[in-house]
Order: C-alpha cells, then sequence, then structure tokens
C-alpha cells in the first residue's frame, strides 16, 4: 500500500476571552519516498497556561521551536528519538524565555505531536491533550493522560485502586512543559501501525465536553477531515459549556493510493482536452470582461453619500478604498507587544497602523510611479506585475437591493488592472489593483463567541484596493502636506514597511487627503470587502487553501526567519490570486465599519455597516505577532479608533 495522509486543523475559544492554544501541521520529505505526496507529515498541538499572553506565548513557541527542531533533523534518527529532543528544546526554549523575560514566569503548556511516516503515527505528549485512533467506528486514545484523573485510572487499571486525595481535582496536571524538568513525558518507541481508512484526531482537553460516541457520530458524518474538524468544533459550541475551554482538533485520514488509482475510472479520450476551461480556475485580467461584468452588476455596487460626498452623481467611479494596518499596541517600553488577540478591546486603539489603500478607477492608463523623495532619500516603489483574479463565485440566493448604477462601461473598458492615481502636490499616490464582481460566503458557524457567524451570502461589485499595505514612505507624503509628524519610533525604519503607530481616525484622515489630492474618492474597506479580497476565491480558511502554510505571511511562528517583533517590508511574500500582499499577516488593517457582535443583520452586499459601537472599529488579517493559525481571512479583532 501507498499511503498519505489528508489534514486540516481548526480552533475555538470556547468561553475564553483569549486564546491559549496554538497548532500547526505540514507535510515534510519522506526521504525514503521521494516522489511521493503527501506521505509524511507532522502535526503538533500545545494548550497554554498561565493565562492571558503568557499562556498564548508559551504554546505558540514550543509550537515554533518543536517544529523547527524536528523538520531540520528529519531523517537523521528514529523519529521518537527526534520527537523526545524537540519537546526537550522546545522545553528549553521556555525556560529560556522565562529568563530573559521574569514577568513570564508561572506560563506552560501541555502538549501532543505526531510524527506521520511509512504508514506509521509515532507520538510524543506532555499533559491532558488527546491522540485518538478510529477505526472501525470505535475510538481509541493512544496516549497517557497525565491529569490527576488520569493517574488513577491507570493505577486501577493496574490492579491498584488509590483512593483520591481530598480537595484535589481530577483535571489537575501531573505534568506539564513550564521551563522546568518535565515529570512525565510519553514518547513510546514502537509507533502504531495505519491503516487505509483510520482517522487520527489529535486534540485539547478542550474537546473533552463531547463524548465518545458523540465524536464517533460526529466522524461517521464527515467524509473529509475539514469538514470533522467543523463538525466537532460546532458540536462543542452546540453544547454551550458555561466554562467552555479553548478547543484545538487537527484530523488526519489515512488513505491508500494504490487503491485509488486502481479504482479510478479511465482516462478521458484526447479530444476531452480541449474543452472549455474551468470557470473556476484564475483567468488573466480583461478590460473588456470588466466593464461588461461592471454594467451587468451595477446595482451590486454600492454608493455611500456619507462616503463619497460630492461625488459626480451622472458618471462616478469605482470607489477606491483604504485599508490600514495595525499591528500590536506597545506597552511600557523597550519594544514589548501584546498578541492582538488577547482582548483587544480593553484598551487604547492600537498603535500600529499601515494603509492599504482602495482607491477610485482612473480613466486612463498611468505609468508606474515614480520613485517617491521621503526626508532625503529616494524609495522606489515596489516591483508591478501583472494581476490574475478568480472568476465570480455563484450569486447569492437572495440579492442586496438595487443601488444607484455607479461606473459606466465606456469608462470602465478604458480602466488599467493596475493604476496609481497623480496626487495634485506632485508624484503618485498608492498602486491600485482592480477588483472584479462576484459572491463569496463570508463568515464562518464554527465561532463559539459568535464573532464569526452567521456565515451568508454577500455579493460584491467591482471596485479597486491597494496592491500593498501603505508604507511609511506613502504616509509621509500626508504627514509632509498636513504638518503631522512621523513617530520616533518609525524614524531609522525601512521605508517600504507599512506605517504602524496610527489609529483608526488617522487612517480615516489619510484617506481624505487622498480623496483631495486625487480629485477621487478614498475611504477605508467595508468588512465585507476586506474578507472578500482576503479570501480571495479560496474555499478555504486562507486564501491559499485549508491549511496553515508557512512561508506564506510574516506571523509570530510562521518560520521565516524574520525578526518576531516587527512588521517586514510589504510584497515580500507572494500575492493571493487578486494580486493583492499581506492579507495575511504583517499588520492588521482597518476596516470602516462600526464593531456589531457577529453578522446578525450585517448587510448582504459590500455596504460599510454603521450602527454598533462606533467607538470600537474592526481590524483584520492578523500581525507580525499573531499565531499562525490566527491568520483565517475570517477572523476579526476589535480596538478603539482613537487613542
Amino acid at each position: 500500500m501507498d499511503l498519505y495522509y489528508e489534514i486540516s486543523g481548526g480552533q475555538i475559544a470556547g468561553a475564553r476571552e483569549y486564546q491559549e492554544d496554538a497548532f500547526s501541521h505540514s507535510y515534510i520529505t519522506d526521504l525514503d519516498n521521494k516522489s511521493g505526496e503527501k506521505n509524511a507529515a507532522l502535526v503538533i498541538m500545545a494548550d497554554g497556561m498561565g493565562g492571558h499572553a503568557a499562556g498564548n506565548i508559551a504554546s505558540s513557541l514550543v509550537v515554533s521551536t518543536f517544529n523547527q527542531t524536528f523538520t531540520s533533523d528529519f531523517g537523521s534518527q528514529e523519529p521518537s528519538a527526534l520527537l523526545r529532543d524537540a519537546l526537550i528544546k522546545s522545553n528549553a526554549a521556555l525556560a529560556e524565555s522565562i529568563r530573559e523575560t521574569p514577568a513570564l514566569d508561572g506560563m506552560g503548556c501541555t502538549m501532543v505531536s505526531g510524527s506521520f511516516c511509512k504508514g506509521k503515527v509515532w507520538w510524543a505528549s506532555v499533559g491532558d491533550s488527546h491522540i485518538y485512533l478510529i477505526r472501525d467506528r470505535e475510538l481509541i486514545k493512544k496516549n497517557e493522560d497525565h491529569s490527576y484523573g488520569g493517574y488513577l485510572d491507570r493505577m486501577k487499571a493496574q490492579g491498584m485502586e488509590v483512593e483520591p486525595e481530598p480537595g484535589l481535582s481530577r483535571n489537575m496536571l501531573m505534568s506539564a512543559m513550564t521551563g522546568e524538568d518535565i515529570a512525565e513525558i510519553d514518547c513510546p518507541v514502537q509507533p502504531l501501525t495505519l491503516l487505509a481508512g483510520d482517522r487520527v484526531i489529535i486534540a485539547s482537553d478542550g474537546l473533552d465536553t463531547l463524548g465518545a460516541g458523540t465524536i464517533i457520530q460526529m466522524s461517521a458524518w464527515s467524509p473529509t477531515p475539514k469538514e470533522c474538524v467543523d463538525a466537532l468544533l460546532k458540536a462543542v459550541e452546540d453544547a454551550a459549556k458555561p466554562r467552555q475551554d479553548n478547543t484545538t482538533v487537527v484530523v488526519v485520514d489515512v488513505a491508500d493510493r494504490d487503491a485509488e488509482v486502481a479504482a479510478a475510472p479511465p482516462p478521458a479520450p484526447p479530444a476531452a482536452a480541449a474543452a472549455e476551461p474551468d470557470p473556476d480556475e484564475t483567468q488573466p485580467l480583461d478590460q473588456a470582461e470588466i466593464a461588461a461584468a461592471i454594467s451587468a452588476s451595477k446595482t451590486a455596487v454600492t454608493h455611500r453619500e456619507a462616503d463619497y460626498e460630492g461625488d459626480d452623481k451622472k458618471g462616478g467611479w469605482l470607489p477606491k478604498l483604504l485599508a490600514a494596518g495595525v499591528a500590536a499596541a506597545v506597552i511600557g517600553g523597550g519594544g514589548y507587544y501584546y498578541l492582538t488577540q488577547m482582548k483587544p478591546d480593553s484598551g487604547p486603539a492600537p498603535k500600529t497602523a499601515t494603509v492599504t489603500p482602495v482607491a477610485p478607477a482612473s480613466t486612463t492608463p498611468q505609468a508606474p510611479p515614480a520613485p517617491t523623495q521621503v526626508a532625503g532619500t529616494t524609495t522606489p516603489p515596489p516591483e508591478q506585475t501583472a494581476v490574475e483574479t478568480p472568476a465570480p463565485a455563484p450569486p447569492a440566493p437572495t440579492p442586496p437591493a438595487p443601488t444607484p448604477p455607479v461606473q459606466t462601461p465606456d469608462v470602465v473598458a478604458t480602466m488599467p488592472a493596475e493604476f496609481a492615481d497623480t496626487l495634485g502636490s506632485g508624484g503618485a499616490g498608492p498602486s491600485m489593483v482592480v477588483i472584479k464582481p462576484g459572491a463569496f460566503s463570508m463568515g464562518t458557524n464554527a465561532s463559539t463567541t459568535g464573532e464569526e457567524s452567521p456565515a451568508r451570502n454577500v455579493q460584491i461589485g467591482a471596485f479597486a484596493v491597494g496592491k500593498y499595505e501603505v508604507t511609511i514612505a506613502d504616509y509621509e507624503l500626508f504627514l509632509s502636506a498636513t504638518g503631522g509628524k512621523l513617530p520616533k519610533a518609525l524614524g531609522s525604519a525601512d521605508k517600504r514597511e507599512p506605517v504602524v503607530l496610527i489609529t483608526w481616525d488617522d487612517a480615516l484622515a489619510y484617506t481624505q487627503w487622498l480623496s483631495k489630492q486625487t480629485g477621487k474618492k478614498y475611504r477605508l474597506p467595508s468588512e465585507s470587502e476586506w474578507e472578500y479580497i482576503a479570501d480571495a476565491g479560496s474555499k478555504g480558511s486562507y486564501w491559499w487553501g485549508f491549511q496553515p502554510e508557512k512561508e506564506r505571511a510574516h506571523c509570530f511562528d510562521c518560520g521565516t526567519g524574520l525578526a518576531e517583533r516587527r512588521p517586514t517590508r510589504v510584497g515580500r511574500f507572494d500575492p493571493s490570486p487578486f494580486g493583492l500582499f499581506d492579507t495575511a499577516g504583517n499588520v492588521l488593517e482597518w476596516v470602516h465599519d462600526c464593531y456589531h457582535k457577529g453578522y446578525k443583520g450585517a448587510p448582504t452586499n459590500q455596504s460599510v455597516w454603521d450602527g454598533g459601537d462606533c467607538t470600537l472599529r474592526i481590524a483584520r488579517g492578523g500581525a507580525f505577532d499573531t499565531p499562525l493559525s490566527g491568520l483565517r481571512s475570517t477572523t476579526r479583532s476589535k480596538f478603539k479608533s482613537t487613542n
């Protein structure tokens, strides 16, 4: 048999105000079978302890250190020995972090990791997280439970029943990773031999909310790992446990490539190769196609008076948006940051931001912008690249109410795929990318807090959006014209980095300045517009697919080798299918909408959603200090709009 693995993972916060779990899963090269795809994989899950940022830091640090250690030495020794070595080095990393920052003393985590290779799985675990095998509709826990209750159960199974100590909870941990010596490690030398059709579930103890029967039932109803993850998390959510813990689930399905090949139908005749292209395939952006699409979908393009005062109602233009990035707020001094997913509405607005312009469509093609002169230095603009966009998704079941036309076909027909408007003070504005109209499913129902639900279909009209997060160089043009000053912390930064340390009000002022400079209408994107471009036609949790992948973005544990406490220059990573950079990671991005808890009553088109609590504004996309698993396109954060 030629076994391979299909993997998916996800997590919910439960009743907690912050997420302390971290996880990763990735395919690695099987040195004995380099030609096979998905023949070897590594899954790591850590459940943080210590409360607030400390638990999250511990789990993220363990996951990233473990992954780097294991993958760099993969094939050099037996998997069980390598797993144990990676675990010990991860624990040492915790100890070093606590020595460097004494305030973190007391943080720690439990963890479980599985190495899948050659039809077998080896594991290492500390604490009360789980690795389950589902085979023939039976749920079998494979790793040891290092809680007090697990200890009592093991003693009973060995015929040595122990009377529980008064006052000790069964949930009390007997072993954990804290930087100190680890009391117990479960890392057997002999692996579990896997069979085609097996399903392995690696999960935090938050899954304990569900009984074995429910887990088996949810699995039986789910043909794919992704559907199983969603079903289990939804079942935890539906249980509505008052003090529900964070829950992380990673599902690994074992499949036989040989059996699939044998069962596959014969290949189609050669003539089939000339069939029409798949409408879901990404196609080059065509000007005539844009004109026709916009002409046919004018009613899907929203036009808000509050955002477009003085607009030319007879012709108008495509709205240009501005996405302002927001990294983590600086606290205390010395460059320490709190993680943005940690109760972001409890303090002042995040002091870091960058602006990704979304602008009106230019009516004539323009040359790439000239180098921008900033503070005596010349910063060349990022390289211009061709843009490709996915074909529009199927229309939503209930289309939005019609709105006045905002773009005539003859204007759109002359609009370039990329452009930059001329500034009245000289030079060029940010590089803009035209986004074609379409529809998509916004949000997710797998949300315990309700922040990302209910999912709904949303119609999006054509618009243009900034190709990059707004750089320091771009923002300094605004500051120079308005008498503002760049924060001292950015004085020595690379001008190609996104501008940070700005509030939502600052970002709004920048869009208003761009409108005056260009004679066009810029604004911050609506939340639905932002998620549409971040999703980029993907059916997964990220624009690149269902699973977190390293080297896709700049984040806390993205494995890029970049500094973890600061953003990096824009455009460093591959663009999304829409031709946009850094919609995931680097810095969070402001959107226009006021804060609403969840999407009940939200617009089904791209309108800005007013009402709600307008003292809080939404930021999207994850940042340099966000765990990789937190870069999902549906993830929301909220912050105060001003200091």
